[in-house]
């Protein structure tokens, strides 16, 4: 099977010591599994909010040059047709030496394999605000029958999306679309303009959207492939740390040698 291992860091996160850290990380990883590794440097798909109808703050999208780089990683679905399985690795997350294969966890049967966030091994703060998020984002959806998010005492069924394992069969549910045809969706709009409850939404709702809405077999995944770092529980079990929130790390993680020795890693 040819496999692929996709990334994107874009403008100033290219100088930050964390993500090189994580990307190399991510790059070791390719070579021992024999598989491709991309870093996507520039913006190519440039997914704009409409600038009359969004709530989205100006800075967000302005100092980008008026797109979305949350958006960018999505590119990778036009390389379904060149690679039987991708990995698509936020740029903040920092794979272990000794992880196992993860290509190996996704079947045939499922189109998609990711972690659900109320699945995780989480802190209670954590899962308090994960709560509360999840009914914020998804609970008007699941009202109006826009996906069955099966909600229970953890809040709405949803999963990160800051690293998805995809097979090629998640072409299908694009219907033929280009990754930039796709994201353009009109029913997508109100998630790129972050109307509302969205206004601070990554591609994580729309995707959670589309796989509700459309009945993409996803795979659950065990949360040691997208451990959120400062809120799982197990941190150390897991084979992928993600240093989510970078901007409340300490030194907004450019102390990275101190947050790898609290992981038992180092660069």
């Amino acid at each position: 099977m040819k496999r692929l291992i996709y990334q994107v860091c874009l403008g100033e996160a290219k100088r930050s010591r964390l993500y090189a850290a994580c990307l190399e990380s991510a790059k070791r990883y390719a070579e021992r599994l024999n598989c491709d590794h991309i870093v996507q440097t520039e913006a190519k798909l440039r997914i704009k909010p409409d600038p009359f109808s969004t709530d989205r703050s100006r800075d967000s999208y302005e100092k980008h040059g008026g797109f979305l780089p949350i958006y960018e990683k999505e590119n990778a679905f036009d390389l379904l047709d060149e690679y039987d399985q991708i990995l698509i690795l936020d740029a903040d997350i920092f794979v272990r030496e000794n992880a196992p294969c993860i290509f190996k966890e996704l079947d045939s049967d499922h189109a998609m394999g990711a972690v659900c966030e109320r699945e995780m091994n989480s802190q209670q703060w954590y899962k308090n605000k994960i709560a509360n998020y999840s009914t914020m984002q998804y609970g008007n959806l699941h009202k109006h029958g826009k996906g069955k998010y099966h909600p229970n005492e953890l809040g709405y069924e949803f999963f990160n999306m800051g690293m998805m394992l995809v097979n090629r069969s998640f072409r299908t549910y694009m219907k033929g679309d280009s990754a930039k045809k796709f994201l353009g969706r009109y029913e997508f709009k109100d998630f790129v303009d972050g109307k509302g409850p969205w206004k601070w939404s990554t591609d994580q709702t729309l995707l959670n959207y589309f796989v509700k809405r459309y009945q993409v077999p996803v795979k659950h995944l065990d949360d040691v492939w997208n451990g959120l770092y400062t809120a799982n529980s197990q941190i150390d079990k897991c084979h992928f740390v993600h240093f989510f929130l970078k901007d409340k790390l300490p030194n907004r993680g450019e102390n990275i040698e101190q947050l790898l020795e609290e992981i038992n890693e180092k660069l």
